[in-house]
């Protein structure tokens, strides 16, 4: 449920803009859609998470230069910033705290060697890297409606695919750390 939500605004973008086929209105839509995903958010669970804050702001700000300038320009942007922010705080983790951020996300559910835990955490910060250049390329190479699609299907299929790596990297550590126990 909680990632159908999350996902709810970039649908409703992708629906009106696939309705409308106009970037303008599809962005206008966005901003309150985002507006209320984060309001639904509150009022459930009194809490917001730093992603979703960062995304609202930004979609606040990019979506708003959109719509007032009527230039996408701004909105394609958008995910590409956010990724680089992403990559800029998983980077920032490995030198700050004890623990990086995925250490601090995963290890309540897996024991890792902290090497194991830091390239997981490099591995991440490049992914973010990559993602938002490929963000840029798709949306100034390919049309407006490519990149809709890409926006959507692209980056959730590369997401999804770079998760399965990360559970095959996982599972490798993970087995020699039974076996070593052995």
């Amino acid at each position: 449920m909680k990632l159908l939500l999350d996902f709810l605004p970039v649908i409703i973008f992708f629906a009106v803009y696939k309705t409308s086929g106009d970037i303008i209105l599809a962005t206008a839509v966005l901003i309150p859609a985002t507006l209320l995903q984060i309001g639904y958010t509150w009022f459930r669970s009194h809490r917001i998470e730093k992603m979703q804050l960062v995304t609202l702001v930004l979609v606040i700000l990019l979506g708003g230069a959109t719509v007032l300038f009527n230039d996408k320009t701004f909105i394609q942007w958008k995910p590409t910033i956010v990724n680089w922010l992403f990559a800029a705080a998983f980077l920032g983790s490995q030198f700050i705290g004890e623990k990086t951020i995925v250490q601090r996300l995963m290890d309540s559910s897996i024991t890792l060697p902290q090497i194991a835990w830091r390239k997981l955490n490099v591995a991440w910060v490049i992914f973010f890297v990559a993602l938002g250049v490929i963000n840029l390329f798709v949306a100034f190479n390919f049309s407006e409606e490519t990149w809709v699609n890409f926006k959507l299907f692209g980056m959730l299929g590369l997401t999804l695919v770079f998760i399965i790596g990360q559970g095959v990297y996982l599972s490798r550590h993970i087995q020699s750390t039974e076996e070593s126990n052995d």
